[in-house]
């Protein structure tokens, strides 16, 4: 799949988007389960009263000059600041647009096969990879492919649907792991290994509230084995993670729970299953090669102009200020793109662009083009990276994007990365200088601080940040200062190696002074940047992060549809036993969902459950299900005739309960998780 024939778009899925703003706004859908349907589709809520933030998906952060241009539209028609923002995870953020002309700028991003669904809520968010994939002369494999194929396949399919939370993925095109597996829920790996070209798997890591370093779950496996290991994951995350406390429903929390090699084992038997599943499926297939340089951009991308794999290209990187950047800025860039017949751009992960096989010959006609829009390459000291924070977020207690753009990362180019909140969008833990919002009562005032982190390195041979002090706002430039000047006193280049080899309490005694505020120093600490008036934490009702609360049976049904999707491969494949385990999966799933809908227990034993519907369902659908489980029962030697006559009993039934469970829940949406 190239990438000017992507699509990701469904025009009637907006169109029913359209049709739910119309009932929410006539009172006809109740705010929360309204919430979880508009985080589906990629539409955030603001601090703002009356608008709302699209994301939309980009996976790899690969975009053409006619997406962008399309970008650049919806910024500038539907937006009432006409700002769009650059994430750490190659998505672009659109925010201040009202909510009934959300499905108008959609559609415009659906002209040119872009799509927001999936962009927020308990899904794979977007997946990122290397900034130079397919340029880098280190890589083993342009896993631009792997992105798509894999993008493709999780794309509205029923197991990505309610999940616990949000799961992202990274791909690295080599060892270097430029995308940064350390910190995601999955990370790919292209490797090599006795000749052989495939991938290393990592999991559990994560950021926000209990930062942890990802795992290795597999060292090695083949090409064709990636979707099935990452389903694997997906899957394992689906059926383990804690759907009633979202602060730990990541799956980091599981490896916390089952511990590494317990949660390798749960990870192994869903693999072999998932393995059986996927057998007939296509896989992405990349072109693999020798690599030709051993020169690495890094985290985010090349700060300079950087020679590709491919003789006599560049990658032109162009600075965004803490990845912001204007709707005609958007045009611009792309006008020049197409006057200099170029048409790959990538946004990267430290918020910036690069513009992708430009040729000496254009290098000047590019600089000179952007230059005229007010922008320009990378500058040393200017690596600062911010999220919006109080700006539009809910969840922001402090101003990162006032503060961002009075720091720097001095001589020695550090990576600065500002967050408005511990939920780290700005990835704080990975910078070697983080800082992330927090309010802190002195003296019985609330004082808004920063907590910082420093060295740390999501990429190879990295390791999440050491905890540093907590300072008020007030002091944190003036703190990041004098960091700066003890780093290039010690005459040690690399920021990583000298932070590591200190004393363990070194920065809380360097900023020891900072930390402490006196009575009567208390006015000077009161405010944060920006503000006129002292510091307070608005109580939005949270944000939304986490997703939307769920209705327990709607993520059973997607549950449900997940294994019927298995099913059917199965029966492709004949492995009739098999199928057949899956139909009791899904009586399980949905009979405990009515049990519960009705006030009982999930319950795992058919019979048991079949007992307890018995006392709780309706006559017709108790009796069904006890019917559809006793046959069951003695399916271990099934065929082909007996498993289909079952599978349309199991599919009958799920119609039914479907139905059922509407009745009692008119707001409940089961459409997508119903048999075709």
């Amino acid at each position: 799949m190239s990438l000017n024939t992507r699509n990701l778009s469904d025009l009637e899925e907006i169109e029913r988007f359209e049709q739910a703003i119309a009932t929410f706004n006539a009172g006809g859908i109740d705010p929360d389960r309204f919430t979880a349907i508009r985080l589906q589709q990629g539409v955030y809520g603001q601090r703002q009263q009356g608008v709302n933030m699209l994301r939309i998906k980009i996976p790899g952060g690969r975009l053409t000059a006619v997406q962008l241009d399309a970008i650049a539209d919806v910024a500038g028609e539907f937006s009432q600041h006409q700002i769009a923002h650059l994430t750490t995870r190659q998505s672009i953020q659109i925010h201040y647009i009202p909510l009934v002309q959300m499905p108008d700028a959609m559609r415009r991003l659906a002209k040119v096969g872009l799509t927001t669904r999936e962009a927020c809520g308990n899904t794979i968010r977007n997946m990122t990879a290397c900034p130079l994939a397919g340029v880098c002369p280190k890589e083993h494999v342009d896993v631009s492919r792997h992105v798509d194929g894999a993008t493709v396949h999780f794309l509205r399919n029923p197991l990505n649907q309610q999940l616990p939370r949000k799961f992202k993925i990274s791909f690295s095109g080599c060892e270097a792991d430029c995308a940064q597996s350390l910190l995601h829920d999955c990370g790919v790996i292209a490797v090599t290994k006795d000749g052989q070209h495939g991938f290393r798997i990592r999991a559990g890591g994560g950021l926000g509230h209990k930062p942890r370093e990802s795992i290795v779950v597999e060292e090695f496996i083949p090409e064709r084995e990636l979707l099935y290991a990452m389903e694997a994951l997906v899957t394992l995350h689906n059926k383990y993670s804690d759907r009633t406390k979202r602060a730990k429903s990541r799956i980091k929390f599981l490896v916390e729970r089952f511990g590494a090699e317990g949660f390798i084992e749960k990870y192994r038997e869903e693999f072999e299953r998932t393995r059986q599943a996927l057998a007939d499926q296509p896989w992405p297939q990349g072109e693999w090669r020798t690599p030709s340089g051993t020169e690495a951009p890094g985290q985010g991308a090349p700060r300079k102009i950087f020679a590709q794999r491919q003789s006599g290209l560049f990658v032109f990187p162009i600075a965004l200020p803490i990845g912001d950047v204007r709707a005609e800025q958007l045009r611009g860039i792309a006008q020049v793109l197409q006057e200099q017949g170029l048409d790959e751009i990538h946004a990267t992960q430290d918020q910036n662009f690069a513009v992708l096989n430009v040729p000496q010959a254009k290098v000047a006609a590019l600089r000179s083009g952007i230059a005229g829009l007010g922008l320009t390459e990378p500058k040393i000291g200017d690596n600062v990276v911010a999220c919006p924070g109080t700006s539009t977020c809910r969840l922001g207690i402090t101003s990162s994007t006032v503060l961002g753009p009075l720091l720097s990362g001095g001589k020695a180019d550090l990576h600065i990365r500002v967050s408005g909140c511990h939920n780290g969008c700005a990835q704080p833990e990975t910078g070697d200088i983080g800082i992330y919002g927090e309010g802190k009562r002195l003296h019985g005032k609330l004082v808004p601080h920063y907590q910082m982190y420093f060295a740390g390195k999501g990429t190879s041979g990295g390791a999440l940040a050491l905890k540093g002090p907590s300072l008020p706002v007030a002091r944190v430039k003036q703190a990041i200062e004098r960091v700066q000047v003890a780093h290039l006193a010690s005459g040690e280049s690399s920021f990583f190696v000298w932070a590591r080899k200190q004393e363990a309490d070194y920065f809380r005694t360097l900023l020891a002074d900072l930390a402490e505020v006196k009575a009567e120093e208390l006015e000077s600490v009161m405010r944060d940047y920006g503000d006129k008036a002292d510091f307070r934490v608005l109580q939005l009702g949270g944000g939304e992060c986490a997703g939307a609360s769920q209705v327990l049976i709607g993520a059973n049904f997607f549950e449900a549809a997940h294994e019927r999707e298995y099913r059917n491969a199965l029966v492709f494949q004949r492995k009739y036993s098999e199928a057949a385990q899956c139909n009791e999966s899904i009586l399980r799933l949905l009979g405990s969902g009515v049990a519960q809908l009705l006030g009982g227990a999930r319950q795992d034993d058919l019979a048991k459950l079949a007992e307890q519907l018995n006392l709780l369902a309706p006559e017709e659908i108790a009796a069904e299900f006890a019917h559809a489980a006793l046959e069951l029962a003695g399916s271990e030697e099934i065929d082909n005739d007996a498993l289909a006559a079952a599978s349309a009993k199991v599919d009958a039934w799920t119609v039914k309960v479907a139905a059922f469970a509407a009745e009692k829940d008119g707001q409940l949406d089961l459409k997508e998780a119903l048999p075709k």
